[in-house]
Formats: C-alpha cells, sequence, structure tokens
C-alpha cells in the first residue's frame, strides 16, 4: 500500500489531488505496468505472428501475458483470449454460445444488477437474432438466490450470466452454487468478473464458470484491454473475423503492450492477494464506516450486504442529505453517487432500485471505493470531509449538529 502521510504522492496520477475512493470506476495505472508494457511502445515493435526476429520478442511477451492472466484465476494460458474492452469480452461471452448452438430460440438467463455490457447485449440478442432472455431478480441485499435460477431454467436455456461482484455495493454472488444449477440442466455459466478479479480469490474451476470476464483498468492496468476466459470445449461464434488471432475469436493483430500490461497487473494482484491487500483495505472501509456511524447514529444506511461483498466497497446512504450534494460539497473526496442527473432531475440508481431500496435512500447513496494507495490519511480527511458537508446542509436545514466525535 501507499505512504501513510501522503497518498496523493505515492503515485504521480494521485499528486496534489483529492483523495480518490473511486477505484470501482477505473483504477490508476500501477507504474509497473506502465514500466512493463514501455518496451513494446517503443523498441519492441515486431508483429507477434511474424516468423522472423522481431517478432520473436513480441510473441514471448503475449505468451508470458496469457498465463500470468492464466494464473489469477486457476485457468490455463491457452484459455485466455485478449479483448479491447470488458464490454466486448461479455459481448463474445454471450452473443459467442447464442450463435453458435444451432438452436432456433435459444433462452438466456442473467440479473437484473448486472453491468450494462451484460444487459444490453441480451437485449440485442432478442432484437437481432430472437432468443429468449430472462432477467431475474435480487434480494433487498443484490443477490440472486440459486432457487430463482433454478426455477428459471428450461431445456432451452443455453447460458446463464451473473456477475462475481457488483460494482455499486460490493455484493458477492454464490457463482459455485449457480454455475451447479447452470451445469445440471446443460447450459453454460459466464462471470463477468470485472470488479472482483485481484479483490477477492477466484479460481475459475473451483467456480465452475465456463466464461469470466477480466478487465484491465479495474486492476491498475489501462483502458483498452481486457480477457475472456473460454473453458475448453466451449463452442463459440467470433466475436471479430479475420486472420485468427486468439484462437479464432477475435481477429486483429494483438495489442501486445496493452496485453503486457494485463499480465503485469494480474502478476500485482496476485501478490497483494497472497500479502492480504483485500483485508488492510476492508479494515480502512470498516473505520470509516464507523467514523461515519459513530457521528451520525441512526442516520447512515449500509446498501447491500454486510458481510457477502468486497472488502474494498462502502455503499452508504446519509438521512436527509442527497448524494450529489453531498459530494459537491466535499471537493476534497473523489467518488460517486448511485444516481444519474437527466435534464436537471437526479434519478436513482438501476441496481439499489431492484433491491427495493427507498427512493429517497437510493438519491442518498455515496459508493466509496478505496484500493492500491489508499491510507489511513486518506480516511481521517474523508470522514472530515464528509462529515462537515454534512453539516453544512443540516445547519441549512436546522437539524442540528452531528455528534462531535470522529
Amino acid at each position: 500500500m501507499g505512504s501513510t502521510t501522503d497518498s496523493r504522492a505515492a503515485h504521480p496520477g494521485l499528486a496534489g489531488m483529492p483523495v480518490y475512493l473511486d477505484y470501482n470506476a477505473t483504477t490508476p495505472i500501477d507504474p509497473r505496468v506502465t514500466e512493463a508494457m514501455l518496451p513494446h511502445l517503443t523498441s519492441v515493435f515486431g508483429n507477434p505472428s511474424s516468423g522472423h526476429a522481431y517478432g520473436a520478442g513480441p510473441r514471448a511477451a503475449l505468451s508470458r501475458a496469457r498465463a500470468q492472466v492464466a494464473n489469477l484465476i486457476g485457468a490455463d494460458p491457452q484459455q485466455i483470449v485478449f479483448t479491447a474492452s470488458g464490454s466486448e469480452a461479455d459481448l463474445l461471452a454471450l452473443r459467442g454460445p447464442v450463435l453458435a448452438c444451432g438452436r432456433r430460440r435459444p433462452h438466456v438467463i442473467t440479473q437484473i444488477t448486472e453491468h450494462p455490457a451484460v444487459l444490453e447485449t441480451c437485449r440485442a440478442l432478442h432484437r437481432l437474432h430472437g432468443a429468449r432472455v430472462t432477467v431475474l431478480p435480487v434480494d433487498g441485499h443484490g443477490i440472486l438466490d440459486p432457487e430463482v435460477l433454478a426455477e428459471a431454467i428450461t431445456d432451452d436455456t443455453v447460458l446463464i450470466s451473473v456477475m462475481a461482484a457488483n460494482n455499486e455495493t460490493g455484493a458477492l454472488q454464490p457463482l459455485s452454487e449457480l454455475a451447479a444449477i447452470a451445469h445440471a440442466r446443460g447450459a453454460l455459466m459466464h462471470c463477468d468478473a470485472a470488479q472482483a478479479t485481484g479483490k477477492i480469490a477466484l479460481d475459475v474451476n473451483e467456480s465452475g464458470v465456463d466464461l469470466l470476464t477480466v478487465v484491465g483498468h479495474k486492476m491498475y492496468a489501462p483502458k483498452g484491454i481486457a480477457a475472456l476466459y473460454v473453458r475448453d470445449g466451449v463452442r463459440l461464434e467470433p466475436v471479430v473475423y479475420g486472420g485468427g488471432q486468439e484462437h479464432g475469436l477475435r481477429a486483429g493483430t494483438e495489442n501486445v503492450a496493452l496485453a503486457v500490461a494485463l499480465g503485469a497487473a494480474a502478476q500485482l494482484a496476485a501478490d497483494d492477494l497472497r500479502d492480504g491487500l483485500p483485508q488492510q483495505l476492508a479494515a480502512l472501509r470498516d473505520d470509516l464506516h464507523n467514523r461515519l456511524t459513530s457521528a451520525l447514529p441512526d442516520r447512515i444506511h449500509l446498501n447491500g450486504p454486510v458481510t457477502q461483498r468486497l472488502g474494498n466497497t462502502l455503499n452508504i446512504s446519509i438521512t436527509g442529505v442527497a448524494g450529489h450534494d453531498v459530494l459537491t460539497a466535499a471537493p476534497q473526496i473523489a467518488a460517486s453517487t448511485g444516481s444519474a442527473c437527466h435534464s436537471g432531475a437526479h434519478i436513482p440508481s438501476p441496481v439499489l432500485t431492484a433491491m427495493g431500496v427507498p427512493t429517497a435512500q437510493a438519491l442518498g447513496a455515496l459508493r466509496l471505493s478505496l484500493g492500491r494507495w489508499s491510507t489511513h490519511e486518506d480516511i481521517d480527511i474523508a470522514a472530515v470531509a464528509l462529515l462537515d458537508a454534512v453539516d453544512r446542509f443540516r445547519q441549512a436545514n436546522g437539524t442540528g449538529r452531528r455528534n462531535s466525535t470522529v
């Protein structure tokens, strides 16, 4: 983790900037990742498909990166397909089996709090290819009940797609149970693990998933690189046609520099898991939560599960204050709300709405997500900034001050 004296100075992208609590949106590129990819942006420029000396270095680097990504999730290197984004990996994972199955009206199942990359692809499969799509509900914690999935599967179900961890609440889905249900009925199981990879231990064999999405910019690599794990024997229609790169599933000369970056990031993530970084971040997250709860008793509401969530994610609502107003009044921190602004009106997060969170509470939501450079000092600054912002709103509305101890 970064220095406990000045977290912004620990990473060049954070220097002189607000405390960064939006790691679930995107992560700073780790300088070690940048260092690993630089040769492939300068001197090591060859096409990895070339048989001469200039292709040898890129080809070896591509193989090494594939192995590093595979190692992080318990896969074999030949099961990794590099893509240009998590959305593209999700497209291949969903469109691929549906178009390859040969059924007249294939059935796809997902759940309501999935990323739009999955939900919109499902809608496109219905619109363009006649697939039947079932979108399952979640409980009040944002978790899919395996029994609900079991009841939804039919003989025509080709694929089930359920994320590992929700990007807003950090809620963790019971992947192994869901995959077992899918396989018992002959369906494939896809998991969008964009938020979970590197934050929790993931093993594709233990979970039983057939397809799994890994995203670079969620784990300290650049944007524009991702990967899809494809279990041996799974038939997919390619997402890009052409020269046969990436096992024939994604044609186009590989971006070796970005693949190397993802491989380096995967290796660093494996090191973080081994060294206990997720537990350290969970302790910082809980410290922030406890400070806010102590200062604002009965006004802090946790959105999502207490324990079955990512250790870096805190999604809370503060009674009587809109999330976007709090962040506007607390420029010392950079974080997210779950609401969207359309024509001047704020709309609550679809994820929280699907969980049954009341509208006022959903509009008050703040997503505070920690990462590799989060420190105790960051928590100190964030707690004071958030509480001072709430104080100003409460005083303006004549509702009194918070408790003084933070």
